[in-house]
């Protein structure tokens, strides 16, 4: 009896394992074009940040800037729970546009390999890599004309929506603890994050098989992490959405980051009557407040 379509796992509605190993994906989007968005204005390129793993990232840049100007710079991952997401489509372009456009900044959104066909740690270690290529080219000399030539590094943020604000999180310690020669750190921008939950995460633990899914993961619960205190920057935005099933999680991220020791400076933004990652899926005129404010972190001094 053929039993090849017996599923063996099953984290609707992101994807399905089969008997056979095969892997369904419920979501899937179409890539779209680098080039112009014509609703900002805002360009964009495709670059490769390592041609061993197949990472690559696109950068999105204001259509004003000229050729003398630095800008601050949003590093971004996605969100999608490790498994899902792209920094290629509309979604992406979505969240980083408006950004891009109304603050006259830069951003790159690194596109990490995802789970499970690459397991945890593997979107963490890519997340890295990506951050190394960016510094390559503090001193003018990298492989992207656009980071060379405009990027001021002493401005460059971490940035990401839910799993993706996990791994900016994560990363921006690990800067801290590690130490860091290329750039410098300015902030974190951390969006609807995902920490995981009270209890334990059974597809966590599938897409990473070295975490017990719980509390006492570092990754899922920064509480429990001892390098916490040296986040390597100045100040972080911790955004939640009021109706956001995760918003709990991320208001306890902002209160442990508070009282962590650590010596920068924490805020934290809620959106009433929104839901979770809803700049992604709706027009940048409806995301205009949240929009503002990351500006607003970015750029006032």
């Amino acid at each position: 009896m053929d039993n090849s379509n017996e599923i063996t796992h099953d984290f609707s509605p992101f994807f399905k394992v089969y008997k056979d190993g095969r892997i369904e994906r419920s979501l899937v989007l179409d890539d779209l074009p680098a080039g112009r968005d014509p609703e900002t204005g805002v360009l964009s390129k495709d670059v490769v940040i390592s041609p061993d793993s197949g990472v690559k990232a696109r950068i999105f840049i204001p259509e004003i800037v000229g050729s003398d100007q630095k800008l601050p710079l949003l590093v971004h991952y996605h969100g999608g729970g490790f498994c899902v997401g792209s920094a290629f489509h509309i979604l992406t372009k979505n969240v980083l546009a408006p950004i891009v456009s109304q603050g006259n900044v830069i951003a790159i959104s690194i596109d990490y390999r995802l789970a499970p066909e690459h397991l945890l740690p593997i979107a963490y270690n890519d997340s890295w890599d990506g951050l190394e290529w960016i510094a390559g080219h503090s001193n003018g000399l990298g492989p992207e004309p656009w980071l060379n030539n405009h990027v001021d590094f002493g401005k460059v943020f971490l940035t990401g929506e839910s799993a993706g604000a996990n791994i900016a999180h994560y990363l921006a310690v690990q800067v801290g603890a590690n130490g860091w020669a290329g750039l410098k750190l300015a902030g974190v921008i951390i969006v609807h994050p995902f920490f995981g939950y009270k209890k334990v995460d059974e597809m966590h633990k599938y897409l990473c098989p070295t975490s017990s899914g719980g509390d006492d993961d570092p990754r899922l619960n920064p509480a429990v992490d001892p390098n916490l205190s040296k986040m390597g920057c100045e100040k972080a935005l911790v955004c939640v959405a009021e109706k956001d099933f995760l918003r709990d999680r991320g208001e306890a991220y902002y209160k442990t980051l508070a009282t962590s020791g650590w010596p920068g400076k924490v805020e934290f933004y809620e959106t009433k009557g929104e839901d979770h990652c809803f700049n992604a899926f709706k027009q940048c005129g409806e995301t205009d407040a949240l929009n503002k404010k990351v500006v607003d972190f970015v750029t006032v001094e």
